[in-house]
């Protein structure tokens, strides 16, 4: 793991995600390398050469933030990394950034993939809006283990239910869902005692990783492959508009809280016009 300390000008940055006016990114990279991640991009913009999940930066910033200018507005913790990825145990700039937002009325929605969110339980219950969504999509372990090395899928379930019986917001973000491989409704039924809202989102495959997640299909799930094919090469939507009418009208009929995000970039365009108006 290549890690360095940077320094930056402020931790807040302007969002242009459908639910997020800003975001707070401590870190530049992940370490835990989720094969499929989208953030991906970013090497092109911090000069890093490593492979992804192998660099982090640590983003060190003496400018407080600035409470008035999220004074009602969203706030998305963290959206190109994990905020509590493993070295956050040593570094602590989520601590940090917590002990800033905790007199904030800002609405804030923290993500993450550890069980070290449970570290900061006491700052975490003395701020007034926030969720805490954590992101499953499977409950096969061998497949997880292949995909991230992040907290157990174990681990992700029992944090998710602390979280919740300390009256914090919990929202279970299946994220990406494979297509025939994540088993979305076992997991509502696994984990709907304690979850207060779900979010879905598809997988998105571009960039340097839509080859590797092809290869891997093709090696650990061939009999999926064909499928994969027309979604991913031959652009074919049909499984995602039937699955979307799927889960939403399981959910409806469950009474379950949910959003759907499988139109990520439809939702996208919508706020960029939402501003411009």
């Amino acid at each position: 793991m290549v890690i360095k300390e940077i320094t930056v000008n402020d931790y807040l940055t302007k969002s242009n995600l459908p639910a997020s006016d800003y975001v707070i990114n401590p870190y530049v990279g992940c370490p835990h390398g989720c094969k499929y991640c989208y953030a991906s991009f970013m090497k092109r913009f911090t000069g890093h050469k490593e492979d992804w999940g192998t660099f982090v930066d640590i983003k060190r910033c003496e400018k407080k933030i600035n409470l008035n200018k999220i004074s009602k507005k969203s706030v998305f913790l963290s959206s190109v990394t994990d905020c509590y990825n493993p070295l956050e145990e040593k570094y602590r700039l989520t601590r940090n950034i917590l002990e800033q937002l905790v007199d904030s009325d800002c609405y804030l929605s923290i993500s993450t993939k550890s069980k070290l969110i449970l570290r900061d339980m006491d700052l975490l219950k003395k701020i007034k809006n926030l969720t805490v969504s954590i992101s499953i999509n499977t409950l096969d372990e061998n497949f997880r283990s292949d995909m991230d090395n992040a907290s157990t899928i174990e681990e992700r379930l029992n944090t998710l239910k602390e979280l919740h019986d300390n009256g914090i917001h919990t929202v279970l973000f299946m994220s990406p869902i494979f297509p025939f491989i994540t088993e979305w409704k076992e997991i509502i039924e696994e984990s709907r005692n304690y979850i207060d809202e779900y979010w879905f989102e598809n997988l998105n495959l571009r960039g340097g990783y839509k080859t590797y997640i092809m290869d891997y299909i093709k090696k650990k799930y061939s009999n999926f492959y064909d499928n994969y094919v027309d979604i991913y090469k031959n652009n074919k939507k049909e499984y995602w508009h039937n699955l979307a009418s799927e889960i939403n009208h399981y959910c409806d009929k469950n009474n379950i809280k949910y959003i759907n995000y499988f139109y990520h970039e439809e939702l996208v365009k919508n706020k960029k016009e939402i501003q411009k108006a």
